[in-house]
C-alpha cells in the first residue's frame, strides 16, 4: 500500500477533528480502528520483544516531560500570585523570567513532539503499511491524529506569546496545556495499544526484527 498522499492526510485530519468534542479534543474512541490481532502461535524473538517495548520507552519520555510542563506552569502561576504590592517591580522581573523559561521548555517539548510524529509519519508508518496493509486504517487514524495534536501544539505556542504580554491572564495557557495534556496522553495510549505488536513482528524498519 502506499504512502497516505497530502489530499488523504489532510481528509483523514477533518475526520479525526470530527470525531473529537469540541473545545476540549477528546477522543471519541468508537471512531479509533483495532489493528488485526497477530497470528495465531507467532514466537516473538527477544529483540521483537524489545522494539515493542521501546515504543513505550519513547512515550514515558513524553509523558514525562508533558508533567514537567504541567509543574512549571504551576511555578509561574504561584510566583504570580505571590507577588506582593510593595515588591511589584521585583515580582514583575521574577515573572518575566519565569514565562520566558515556561516559553523556551515548551517550544522545545513541541519540537521533540513534532519530531517524534514526523519519524514515525515518514519512515516507521510506511514500513508498517508495507508490512501489514491490514495495519492501515489504525495508520491512517494515528497520521490523522498527529495533524490534530499538532493544531493543540500550536494552540500552546499562541497562549504563551498571549501570557508574555499579559502575565497576570493564565486562563488561555492553563487551559492550552490541559487540552494538550488530554490528546497526547489518549493518543500515545492508543498507539501503543495498537503497534506495540506488529513492531515486535516488524521492527520500526525493515530487517530489524
Amino acid at each position: 500500500m502506499t504512502e497516505m498522499t497530502e489530499e488523504a492526510a489532510d481528509a483523514a485530519g477533518a475526520k479525526a477533528s470530527r470525531s473529537c468534542s469540541p473545545g476540549r479534543q477528546e477522543w471519541d474512541e468508537s471512531a479509533r480502528p483495532s489493528a488485526p490481532p497477530a497470528p495465531e502461535g507467532y514466537v516473538y524473538s527477544r529483540l521483537g520483544r524489545a522494539v515493542g517495548q521501546h515504543l513505550a520507552e519513547v512515550h514515558d519520555h513524553l509523558r514525562s516531560e508533558l508533567r514537567q510542563i504541567t509543574e512549571l506552569l504551576r511555578q509561574v502561576k504561584d510566583g504570580a500570585m505571590a507577588a506582593g504590592r510593595a515588591r511589584a517591580m521585583v515580582s514583575e522581573m521574577t515573572l518575566r523570567r519565569n514565562n520566558w523559561t515556561l516559553g523556551a521548555y515548551c517550544a522545545s517539548y513541541c519540537a521533540l513532539v513534532t519530531g517524534h510524529h514526523g519519524l514515525e509519519d515518514r519512515a516507521i508508518f510506511p514500513h508498517l503499511r508495507r508490512s501489514d496493509a491490514g495495519l492501515a486504517p489504525v495508520i491512517d487514524r494515528l497520521e490523522a491524529e498527529h495533524v490534530i495534536i499538532h493544531e493543540v501544539l500550536l494552540d500552546v505556542d499562541r497562549a504563551l506569546v498571549r501570557l508574555v504580554s499579559e502575565p497576570e491572564d493564565f486562563a488561555e495557557i492553563e487551559e492550552a496545556v490541559e487540552v494538550l495534556t488530554q490528546t497526547l496522553l489518549s493518543h500515545l495510549a492508543y498507539e501503543e495499544r495498537e503497534i506495540t505488536e506488529p513492531l515486535s513482528r516488524y521492527g520500526f524498519f525493515a530487517g530489524q526484527v
